[in-house]
């Protein structure tokens, strides 16, 4: 099925490289003006020249923004909305995993890690939330992790952010719902990452190829599917979540984890 969003706003933060990335090329291809920030502001910068090179006709709008400054979020809403006029889709995918266990987890990082798994989805739903309210098919997606569901006992603290962050924006469902705002989130599990790209190419051993490392992150994983998922698959899910093409669908999770969940519902 294909969808037409032209005249449509997409947001997307965390948005210049891995799932982000794939996320503004969909909403792209799809006809919607696209906004999106990352951290570093030439990065952010030298994506959207690359984008505009590939999609010359496109509306796109880059700024560095960090998701955990409050006031940051909510001058790059502001952004948005002199630009655009208003948003439509808003996807939430700042974030990152910390390997680390009960005992080595310190105080600091436990309040790193919660900090970021709930203010990248709180600062952002705020700044944009009354633009979101004036949409007629307004939607807002979080890229979430199966840690919240699955938890690993070497991924302590991310884990337990995650739960919390699964539960938070299934709250946040239930109380957008009536102002016409869907809210879901999708939990990723092995996915191809700039993270695992850096570890393949440290590899001592080059005869390795890509596809042959991947594919054992997959066996030591227990991966069902047999491989890693790729960025553009969980950011297929994001797309279906954050347009018309899920309009009765809010409070919901799906999961891009080839098979790795365990869990029932």
């Amino acid at each position: 099925m294909k969808i037409d969003l032209s005249g449509r706003v997409a947001v997307v933060t965390g948005g210049t490289a891995g799932i982000g990335l794939a996320a503004v090329r969909l909403f792209l291809e799809a006809g919607a003006a696209v906004a999106f920030c990352g951290r570093d502001e030439g990065k952010s910068a030298a994506v959207a020249e690359a984008l505009r090179a590939d999609y010359p006709r496109a509306k796109i709008m880059a700024e560095a923004c960090d998701v955990l400054d409050k006031s940051n979020v909510e001058a790059f809403a502001s952004a948005v909305k002199s630009t655009f006029g208003g948003t439509d889709m808003l996807v939430l995918n700042a974030g990152q995993a910390r390997l680390s266990t009960f005992d080595d987890t310190s105080d600091a990082a436990w309040r790193e890690e919660l900090e970021l798994k709930y203010f990248s989805v709180l600062n952002p739903a705020h700044a944009f939330l009354s633009q979101l309210e004036i949409s007629d098919s307004a939607a807002i997606v979080c890229s979430s992790s199966l840690l919240g569901r699955q938890p690993e006992p070497h991924l302590v603290a991310t884990s337990s952010a995650r739960a919390g962050q699964l539960s938070l924006v299934h709250g946040m469902a239930h109380e957008l719902a009536p102002r016409g705002i869907r809210v879901n989130s999708i939990l990723i599990g092995q996915v191809a990452s700039t993270q695992w790209r850096r570890r393949f190419e440290a590899l001592e051993d080059k005869s390795v190829t890509w596809e042959i490392y991947t594919r054992s992150i997959a066996d030591r994983a227990g991966v069902p599917l047999g491989r890693i998922g790729t960025p553009e698959e969980a950011a297929s899910a994001i797309f279906f979540l954050a347009t018309p093409m899920s309009s009765f669908t809010t409070g919901s999770t799906v999961d891009v984890s080839g098979g790795l969940s365990r869990h029932v519902g």
